[in-house]
């Protein structure tokens, strides 16, 4: 793959893992839309974009570090006595409910919804369009330590449509975490936490293939750059996306997801 897929792909999955607009579904169209990165073949993609995923974990690791340190060893010490115990405990109960279906429906996901490119416009859209109501018509009246075990499962199990590329981990359960009310900033935040487990669980069920890892030692410089890449922009766009959501709401990220998917159908009629 040339270099200047790999910075592009790596920008692409830095920026829209946590913007609830789909890295998985941009990943997709910009290699099948735009042909960037059309080059690798089916088991060589799988295995990059989990390096790009581990980029953007890392990024998450990196920017909660204090809070995940606090919130892990104050669950193991103190259970659910404690708030950031408590929040660890959660998101626990709140990952189980997509990795379950996330490995029961892997190889549904992979070979067929993958490459689903209609199914994927219209979860662009349709989630575009829930996340502004969901913000526009839902109270504020709940922080972070306000959240309960109910509202950390219904989170949770809210990430399960996210396995349908277009939907958006960050889109489905931030609009999940506004309509029980939670504030803006609270809910991204508790998606980013939420990330963590998903993502580490999605990287380590793609690493204990054999296939992945001999992509990974033949393609060494490839999936280092990538990681790199999408880990710097993850850490920037988690900052900048916490500042932007204390002032603003998602209208631009809808028009942005229609237009989108306005795009990807059009392709589609057109002579996709």
């Amino acid at each position: 793959m040339d270099f200047f897929s790999i910075i592009i792909l790596g920008f692409i999955q830095g920026i829209a893992e946590f913007l609830p607009i789909s890295s998985s579904a941009h990943l997709i169209i910009f290699r099948d839309l735009f042909g960037i990165g059309a080059q690798m073949g089916h088991a060589m993609e799988l295995s990059f974009d989990v390096a790009l995923h581990l980029g953007t974990l890392l990024a998450i690791f990196v920017f909660f570090f204090h809070e995940f340190i606090t919130m892990i060893t104050k669950g193991l010490t103190k259970g659910s006595k404690d708030k950031e115990g408590k929040m660890f405990w959660y998101l626990i109960a709140a990952t189980i409910p997509a990795a379950i279906v996330g490995v029961l429906f892997e190889d549904t996901i992979e070979n067929w919804i993958r490459t689903n490119y209609f199914l994927i416009a219209i979860a662009l859209l349709v989630m575009g369009v829930i996340i502004y109501v969901a913000d526009r018509y839902s109270k504020s009246n709940k922080k972070l330590s306000d959240i309960r075990l109910k509202d950390a499962i219904i989170i949770g199990c809210s990430q399960i449509f996210a396995l349908i590329p277009g939907f958006s981990r960050s889109g489905t359960t931030i609009a999940t975490g506004r309509i029980l009310g939670i504030n803006r900033e609270d809910a991204a935040k508790f998606s980013f936490y939420l990330s963590a487990p998903v993502v580490c669980g999605a990287v380590l069920l793609q690493l204990i293939k054999k296939t992945t890892w001999n992509i990974i030692f033949s393609h060494a410089g490839v999936f280092i750059l990538g990681i790199f890449i999408s880990f710097v922009i993850g850490l920037i766009c988690i900052k900048y996306l916490l500042q932007y959501l204390h002032h603003h709401n998602f209208k631009v990220f809808m028009i942005y997801r229609i237009a989108l998917a306005m795009i990807v159908i059009a392709w589609l009629i057109i002579g996709g």
